[in-house]
């Protein structure tokens, strides 16, 4: 295992990151329409993650905000795979679509949880 220096060396935020850019990619084929509503949404939650494990990471001398960043990390991920569930049901997302960034963020969101509930691992 490499030595983590940054936020950047994390698995977890390299997914999160690659997730976040699927989601900007396929949404710039989403209706006008959705401009201001599911397209804002599901860039704004999906860039979230990766942006909170970043916070999380620069606040592990403190396990209990480290703690807090990481459960923000779950939320925007839980918020992101929503939004996908809305993309779909509207026929802009294929099914094979949704289900692989489904699964990238059940991983995200599994991963995360893991560093909860195994603090000491990671703070400072």
């Amino acid at each position: 295992m490499d030595k983590i220096r940054t936020h950047r060396d994390l698995k977890v935020y390299q997914l999160s990151f690659k997730a976040g850019m699927a989601i900007f990619y396929l949404t710039k084929s989403f209706p006008t329409e959705e401009k201001y509503s599911l397209i804002d949404q599901i860039r704004r939650s999906s860039r979230s993650v990766s942006a909170n494990l970043a916070e999380a990471w620069r606040k592990r001398r403190y396990t209990k905000a480290f703690i807090a960043k990481l459960s923000d990390v779950e939320g925007e991920a839980a918020e992101t795979q929503n939004w996908l569930d809305y993309a779909l049901a509207c026929g802009y997302l294929k099914q094979d679509e949704h289900k692989t960034l489904d699964d990238q963020y059940d991983h995200i969101i599994s991963i995360v949880i893991k560093m909860i509930n195994n603090p000491d691992k990671w703070t400072l």
